[in-house]
């Protein structure tokens, strides 16, 4: 009978076990950290979709009611003056006796206007002395006509400077008789706001010596109180 020759079975290191055991451990690990990760990210970004939203929705509120707010200012204030008429019938106010003293309007504003002139000197920003008596004129007609009302003065030149030079000088002059108002003719200064026009808006051609002057000059407008 012939003898079957087995080799007994060999045992497997223990140290194979152990790296086994290691990596399976390392892959658990790397595999608990990623769903961590997953889910921080989710939180952070469902807090930055949130907060973004939050700050959309609050800009857009604020948007909305800055918008309301400019609305109703340009309501209250510049839309207030766009139906003046420049070329409005003139008015006879009998406190208004200086023939270099001109307005023009309704029951509702008046327009004021002196030649430039008269109140200025060439290039110049200062007040002639001459001119007080016709500015003291304005001032007791807006006291007595318009107490409770806005003022604004636009300054005006022709084009023979630049454009930037006549807004500057417009302004100037605006501001000069803001001040001469305010100093000597008892007019409160929160009542009355400059507005430098410059060339833009002339009243006659600036191809000839009139026209240039007639656009050289400066409008006191008052409007009646609401």
């Amino acid at each position: 009978m012939a003898e079957l020759n087995v080799e007994p079975k060999k045992n497997r290191p223990i140290w194979i076990w152990l790296v086994l055991a290691l990596l399976a451990l390392l892959a658990i690990i790397f595999l608990l950290r990623g769903c961590d990760d997953n889910d921080v990210d989710r939180d952070m970004d469902t807090d930055t979709t949130t907060a973004t939203t939050a700050a959309t929705t609050a800009g857009a509120t604020t948007g909305g009611t800055t918008g309301a707010m400019d609305t109703d200012n340009r309501t209250a204030t510049d839309a207030d003056w766009d139906d003046i008429d420049r070329n409005a019938p003139v008015a006879t106010y009998q406190e208004i006796t200086d023939r270099d003293v001109t307005v023009r309007g309704n029951d509702e504003y008046a327009i004021y206007s002196v030649d430039e002139t008269i109140l200025f000197g060439t290039d110049s920003k200062e007040i002639r002395a001459e001119a007080a008596p016709k500015l003291k004129q304005v001032a007791q007609s807006l006291s007595q006509r318009y107490n409770d009302g806005q003022i604004r003065i636009y300054g005006y030149t022709d084009s023979k400077a630049s454009k930037n030079y006549n807004e500057q000088l417009a302004e100037e002059r605006a501001e000069a008789v803001r001040n001469w108002l305010t100093q000597n003719g008892n007019i409160s200064a929160d009542r009355i706001t400059v507005h430098a026009v410059g060339e833009a808006d002339p009243a006659a051609t600036n191809q000839t010596a009139e026209g240039r002057q007639q656009n050289r000059r400066v409008e006191i407008v008052a409007r009646r109180g609401n």
